[in-house]
């Protein structure tokens, strides 16, 4: 039979003691963060930010209305929490409001987005 040898670890800290975080969190920054990955936390949003990715031209809500097969008042509801995300931008032309990605997306977003939708 074999007999392990335990070993003493040094004690790091006192018992009831805490410790600083490494980092500073700036709350503005959780607060963005915790927005932006709420719009792509819907199966409905993801699917648009996906025609979206791959358009070559603006979307206007009624294209997303036939293909989602969902109301308008449903899709302007989904398409708001994307552009308080930043992740999109409407343009009105007329009466109508068309959609795109937000041109000033910068790359670790895309990368972001890009992982979301398997791109």
């Amino acid at each position: 039979m074999r007999f392990m040898t335990l070993k003493e670890l040094p004690m790091l800290r006192e018992r009831g003691t805490c410790c600083q975080l490494p980092a500073t969190i700036d709350a503005g920054w959780a607060v963005s963060r915790a927005r932006l990955l709420k719009a792509l936390a819907d199966p409905t949003r993801l699917s648009m930010l996906a025609a979206l990715r791959g358009a070559q031209a603006p979307f206007c809500i009624c294209d997303f209305t036939a293909a989602l097969d969902l109301s308008q008042p449903t899709i302007s509801h989904h398409m708001a929490w994307l552009r308080q995300a930043g992740l999109v931008e409407a343009e009105k032309r007329g009466i109508w409001v068309y959609y795109r990605l937000c041109p000033a997306l910068g790359a670790p977003l895309l990368a972001l987005l890009d992982a979301a939708l398997d791109y």
